[in-house]
C-alpha cells in the first residue's frame, strides 16, 4: 500500500513540513511505500495557470492518483489552508481523491485556527471524493519543539494525537487491502476463447 505525503507549506523548513515528514517515517517503520510532494517545488507559474502540459504537473496528479492514502500538511493562515495546497487541490479532477484515504495536518501560532481544518480542508477533501477523511491533527508552534540533533519533539497531547492518527490510517489502509483482494478472489474468470477450448 503506497502514501503519498503532501506539503502545502511556502516555507522551507517548516513546522507543517517537519510533522508530515515524522509522520512518514512512523509509517514508513510499518512497511508502507512513502512518496513525497512538496508542492512548493513545482513551477509556480504551470501551478497557478493549471498548465497540465507540464511534465512536473502531470507527474504531481499521477503521485496523487497512484496513492492509496494521503497525508496533506499545511501551516494555517488567516484561518484557512494555504493558497499553494489550494492551487494544486484545484489541478486534480472532480473525483480525484476517490477511494483514498485521507489524514489530514495542520500548524498555526495558537488554538485559535484549531478548527480550520474541518471548515475549510475537510469539505474540499470530501468534495474530491475521498473514501476517508481521518480526524484533524493540529500542533500549535508550542506543541512542537525541534532541535537541530535531536529532530522533532512533540508535546504528550500531540504524541498522542499522531499516535491515533496513525493507528486509524494503518487500519484503514489494512481494511482497504483486505476488501481489494477480496475482490480480486471473487471477481469472475473470464471464459477462455472458443479456440483455446478446443486445443
Amino acid at each position: 500500500m503506497s502514501i503519498l505525503l503532501l506539503g502545502g507549506s511556502p516555507q522551507l523548513p517548516s513546522s507543517s513540513g517537519r510533522l508530515l515528514a515524522h509522520i512518514g517515517e512512523r509509517l514508513a517503520l510499518q512497511g508502507y511505500g512513502i512518496r513525497k510532494l512538496d508542492v512548493r517545488d513545482l513551477p509556480a507559474q504551470a501551478l497557478l495557470l493549471a498548465d497540465y502540459a507540464d511534465p512536473a504537473i502531470t507527474e504531481a496528479v499521477q503521485a496523487v492518483a497512484a496513492a492509496d492514502a494521503v497525508v496533506i500538511a499545511t501551516p494555517i493562515y488567516k484561518a484557512a489552508y494555504t493558497g499553494l495546497l489550494k492551487a494544486f487541490l484545484d489541478l486534480l479532477p472532480q473525483d480525484g481523491l476517490a477511494g483514498k484515504l485521507v489524514l489530514p495536518l495542520a500548524t498555526g501560532g495558537g488554538h485559535a485556527h484549531t478548527l480550520a481544518l474541518d471548515y475549510a480542508l475537510r469539505p474540499v477533501l470530501q468534495a474530491l471524493g475521498a473514501k476517508q477523511v481521518y480526524t484533524s491533527i493540529y500542533a500549535n508552534a508550542q506543541q512542537l519543539g525541534w532541535h537541530a540533533e535531536h529532530g522533532l519533539n512533540l508535546d504528550a497531547p500531540i504524541a498522542e494525537r499522531v499516535q491515533a492518527g496513525i493507528d486509524e490510517l494503518s487500519a484503514g489502509l489494512w481494511a482497504l487491502a483486505r476488501s481489494r483482494q477480496a475482490a480480486a478472489v471473487s471477481a469472475p474468470v473470464p471464459e477462455q476463447h472458443a479456440d483455446l477450448q478446443a486445443a
